[in-house]
Order: structure tokens, then sequence, then C-alpha cells
């Protein structure tokens, strides 16, 4: 008779990538049952997360709805749909799910949820709050068909420590004062809370002198909005995407209305009188920009010419680790340029005159191997110059600052430019693959999912990543293709012209004047007294740094040397501390403070930063065939060989 093999593992994190782990753990338990081969194996697995197993912290359904999701309906899932992986015992993606719910709802969803869906449809842009009842839905789906031997307990708790006891198991301490003893644990913790920096926790202290309001850096739906006053100016730093979600919960969520009575159709809002006076700023001085109206992740028009995965492939048959600068960004450098000028020849044919000619002299040029690293771009500019007018030329790195370089006799002419900024954004945004700016930022968009590839686990040097993939390149293209809904660039213009958004300028210095009692901003390139306000808002989400975390369980295991962060060098050999863990690849597992690996231990997720770049993307693709399905599905693939070293060979 065979021996029964009981397995025990503790997932730390309920959130879509701790639900991951659960969920492929019972693909894989299914997977050796229907094998004959589960009978010998009995799993419980304990989920603790002080948050709803499922959306975890981040997705929690009952948030505003007024919060989007930066991906549509047709991207996100929580169910992997590789054919090399065990197939899920239940669950499909977000997007047929929202036609499921269309069709027959469930009897649970609420009167808000039903008026969503009903509208929602696959290139919309679907709330966090729904999307979060997507995951708890499914999670449920999956708890229904979990496989005879398994067994699974939630804990809605925190978890504070993790001790080895020796036999080569751990004990969890939870909270509440229990222990979980288990045979492994994952760490799949998403966003910690993290320590402000110096200059965060000197406005922090100078608000309490003072009397000031300072709401520091946090997960939209976790601020109070309710404690800024109405009719007063509240400082807002920051114009990524948490800035979009504190404009609408200040203005929309305070009952004022959108609507599109302006000229041509144009969006005007009507106040209710609630909303605060928002001061926006940014090192830019602008907001990212919107994403395109497209039919699919990628455009169809966009094809990546030089940054392929055979060019990858011949990299590592040449035994060439590539540097960031040096041999990455050259290869989307020219493809980025090919997707401008390509589609300005298709979409404006009276730009260039003699387009075929154009076309066939800037390929000769952008070919690698026509000209060396040094020159390339000088072949370039030489093509443009004969061809292409100054005014239809791109501008990468004005793309990036358009406010660059320009100074303003005013506040109030400076805000109109950044309104003209809005429009023409949300205007080349409508056009889609028409517009030459818009299919560049997509040949970058593109890219980045290569690159996520080609960089992950060390794949680039030390160096490098930190001076050119982080150093430069990740705000860069953050800025540019990691934007909201053009509908969000055409509400903000809208509430500029309304007077409730006005904007300090680009490079804003921030500081306090304790004899007026007051939160100062003011641009170098922006002439007038500072920007001031009583009250200042962090548009930012916590700082995803191991070195600054403020989670007692991460701290704990820093301290006891079971995890580490991980170490980079700079060109000139000086080490510096990255963001994530250092881990052992796959599955990842920490590196103890001796550099030994922390067996039984595994890492998912945000943590991974240093290891895997793009970490933050809990959404993950379902498209087959795409790159971002490869560098989207990331995580999942991750969570199932974490799965798979769980359960063991067995």
């Amino acid at each position: 008779m065979e021996n029964t093999q009981s397995t025990r593992t503790a997932i730390i994190g309920a959130g879509p990538r701790g639900t991951s782990v659960l969920e492929r753990l019972l693909a894989h338990a299914s997977h050796r049952a229907e094998r004959g081969r589960m009978a010998a194996v009995r799993l419980h697995i304990d989920v603790i997360d002080p948050y709803p197993a499922g959306p975890g912290h981040v997705w929690q359904p009952g948030q505003s709805r007024l919060f989007l999701m930066n991906t549509q309906s047709f991207y996100p899932t929580l169910i992997p749909e590789d054919p090399d992986l065990p197939a899920a015992v239940a669950g499909t993606t977000f997007d047929r799910w929202r036609e499921r719910q269309q069709q027959d709802p469930l009897p649970s969803l609420t009167a808000e949820e039903l008026a969503e869906l009903a509208v929602l449809g696959s290139n919309d842009f679907p709330s966090r709050a729904i999307y979060g009842r997507y995951l708890r839905s499914t999670l449920a789906d999956l708890l229904a068909e979990a496989p005879d031997g398994v067994t699974i307990e939630f804990h809605e708790t925190s978890a504070l420590s993790v001790h080895p006891v020796g036999d080569g198991t751990f004990d969890v301490g939870l909270a509440t004062g229990a222990a979980i003893r288990a045979d492994s644990v994952v760490l799949a913790l998403g966003h910690i809370p993290s320590r402000l920096n110096p200059e965060q926790r000197e406005l922090q202290a100078s608000a309490g002198q003072l009397g000031l309001r300072y709401l520091p850096p946090d997960v939209p739906a976790d601020v109070d909005w309710a404690v800024i006053p109405a009719g007063e100016p509240v400082l807002v730093r920051g114009m990524g995407l948490n800035f979009f979600d504190t404009m609408v919960q200040l203005t929309e969520g305070r009952g004022g209305k959108f609507t599109a009575g302006g000229p041509a159709g144009r969006l005007e809002y009507e106040p209710s009188g609630q909303e605060p006076l928002i001061i926006a700023a940014s090192r830019r001085g602008t907001p990212y920009r919107a994403k395109a109206a497209l039919e699919g992740y990628y455009a169809s028009s966009v094809t990546l010419r030089y940054l392929t995965e055979a060019a990858l492939d011949r990299f590592e048959a040449a035994g060439i680790r590539p540097g960031f600068d040096h041999d990455l960004w050259p290869l989307l450098h020219r493809d980025t340029l090919w997707a401008y000028y390509s589609t300005l020849v298709r979409a404006q044919p009276g730009a260039v005159p003699d387009s075929a000619a154009f076309l066939a002299a800037l390929e000769e040029a952008l070919h690698p191997h026509a000209h060396s690293a040094a020159n390339w771009e000088d072949a370039v500019d030489s093509v443009l110059a004969i061809h292409v007018g100054p005014r239809h030329r791109l501008d990468l790195p004005g793309l990036a600052a358009p406010l660059a370089g320009r100074t303003f006799a005013s506040r109030a002419e400076q805000d109109a430019a950044v309104v003209e900024f809005l429009l023409d954004d949300a205007r080349r945004s409508s056009l889609g693959e028409d517009d030459p700016v818009k299919m560049a930022i997509g040949a970058l968009h593109h890219g980045r999912a290569v690159l996520k590839t080609a960089v992950a686990d060390g794949g680039i040097t030390d160096e490098s990543w930190v001076a050119g993939l982080r150093g430069w390149f990740e705000s860069f293209v953050e800025g540019l293709a990691s934007g909201p809904p053009a509908l969000r660039s055409e509400q903000l213009a809208a509430l500029a012209r309304a007077g409730i958004v006005s904007f300090v300028g680009p490079d804003p210095k921030f500081g306090v004047d304790r004899k007026a009692g007051t939160f100062t901003a003011a641009s170098p390139w922006v002439e007038g007294p500072p920007a001031a306000a009583r009250t200042m808002v962090e548009a930012l989400a916590p700082g995803n740094r191991v070195s600054a975390n403020d989670s007692p369980l991460l701290q704990q295991l820093l301290k006891d040397g079971l995890v580490r962060s991980r170490h980079m060098m700079t060109a000139e050999g000086a080490p510096v501390q990255s963001t994530g863990l250092d881990v052992e690849p796959h599955p990842y597992r920490p590196l103890a403070a001796n550099g030994s690996v922390t067996k039984g231990m595994y890492v998912l997720g945000l943590q991974l930063s240093s290891a895997q770049w793009g970490t933050a993307i809990a959404a993950e693709a379902h498209q087959p065939g795409t790159p971002a399905y490869r560098s989207g599905q990331r995580t999942l693939r991750d969570a199932d060989e974490i799965a798979q070293a769980i359960l063991g060979a067995a």
C-alpha cells in the first residue's frame, strides 16, 4: 500500500498573486489526481491576509467605481491559458466573465455592479472594483472545484513572522497570537507599507507643527478624501495614474458632472460647489500621455523589426550579455523611428513628398549592420534632412517633456499651455493607428514587453540595469505608454477650463512657508509667487523598496537573515541597494544574508523587482501569441513553478 504524504503550505498575501499560487496548486493537484497520483499526497493550504482573499488589498470590490483599471476588459485574467500548463479547475478570463454576467448574472451582484457590467464593453476600461468582483467570483469557483485531498483555510489577519523550526518546516506567527506550522511559505506580499523618504517626513512633521493636512503616499481606496476641504486649495504632487484617481475623487466623486456640451462636443465640467481647488505638480509639468484608441493591446500596424526575439537569440548565441544603452535601446529606438515615419507617410501623405524614396533610405539608415553603433543616428538625421521638414520630425525627448525649454510669464499662461497639450494628446489618441506620435509610443509599448523578457534574471549587466533601464528609461516610457484612457485627459482639460485645476509647472520645488502656515510649490520656469495650500496630497503609490519597507514581517525576515536586499554594481564598481529581494530562480527562492538559499520559501510579485522588470502590474495578459502574453503572464508562470516545487516531483 502506498504511504500518504501530507504537505502544508502557507501563502502570505491573498491578492491576485497569492490567489494565482492557490489556483496553480489546485490545477496541479487535479492534474495529478487525473493521472492517479494525487491519492498519495494530501495538501493543506493556509492563506493569510487581513483583506478578503481574491481581491486582496488593492482590488476591493467595495471601493469607488471612479477608480479605473489601466487596461481594457479584453486584457486581464487570473486564469492562465497556456497549453503547456495544467488546465485550471475553474474560472476564465475577465472578459469572458464580464460577458457571462451580462447574459446570466450572479445573484450576489450588487445593483452598482450590474449597472457597470451592463454597459462595459471589451474595449472599455473597467473599474478596479469590478475587477475585484471578478477575482472574488473566480476564487469562489476555484474553491467549489477543489480536488479531493486538498483543504484550504483562510486567515483574515496579518502574518508577523516566519521562523524556521529546524526540521525543514516553518512557524508562521499571526497577529492573532496563533502560529501555523508549514512545510513551505510563499511570500506574495504585494504592496507593502513603506517608510517615508526624508523630504516626506519633514513635510509630515511640519504639518503636525503647523496644523496642516499632509496625506502621504497611499492606495487611493484607503485615503479619507473627505478630510480635504471644499473651496480651499490642495497641492497635489505627482501627475501619474494616482493623480487621476485623486482628480476624479475630488470632482466627480463630490457631485460634479462632465457633459459634452462644449464646442464640437468638447467636455465641460459643472461644479457641485464641493470641490477643492486642485493645484497639480510634477517633474514634467504635465500628466502621463493618454492611451491611443486601439482594438487590441498593441497597434496592429506596429511590428517590431529590430528589437525582436531573433535579436535576443543572436546576443545569446554570440555569448553577449547585452547592455541596455549600448545594445537594447538602439534597437527599440530604431523601431520607434520606423513606427513614427511609416505612419506619417501612410496617414499624412503630403508630409513627405517622395515617400517611397524616403522609406527606402530610412530603412537603409536604420539597418543595424549598415552603420556603426556610433553613427547610425547621424545617418538617420541625414535622411530626414533631405526628405522631412522640421515640423514633421519626431522629437522623442519632447514627447516625454512637452514643456521643456519654455518659460511662462504667469501660471495662467502655463495652465493654458497644459490644456493645449491635453487636448492635442486626446485628439491624437482618438486617431488611434493613424497618429504617428501614438504609433511611436506604440512601438515603445510593444518593445517594453520584449525588454521584460530580455532583462529578466540577470539578462543585462548590473550597471546597465541601474544607469539605463531604471536610471532613465523606466520613467521615460511610463510617462508615454502607461497613461490613462483619453477620457481622463479630456476631463482634466475641462476641469482646468472650469478653474477647478491649475498647474505649478515643470521641475517644481516644494517647501513650507512657516510664517504663512502653508505648503508651497514653485517652478523655476513660471514667473509669479509660489502656489500655496494648507493641504498636500502625495498622489503616489507607496515606494516599492525592500530597504524602506514598514512591514513587520519583512523587517523580521531581513533582521533574522532569512532574506536580503539585492545589491547591484554601478559602472564605477560601487554597490547600490536595489529595490527588491535577492533571489535564486526558478522558482524564486530568497537568498539569506549569508548567501545560501532559504529552502522552502518562495517569492512572487513586487518583491522580485530586482530580478524582473515591471512587477507592479498585477493584471495578467490573456492574449496568446503576443509579446504581452509572454511577458504579461510571467507571474502566472512563476506561480506555476512555485506550485510544482511545493508539490514536488511526485
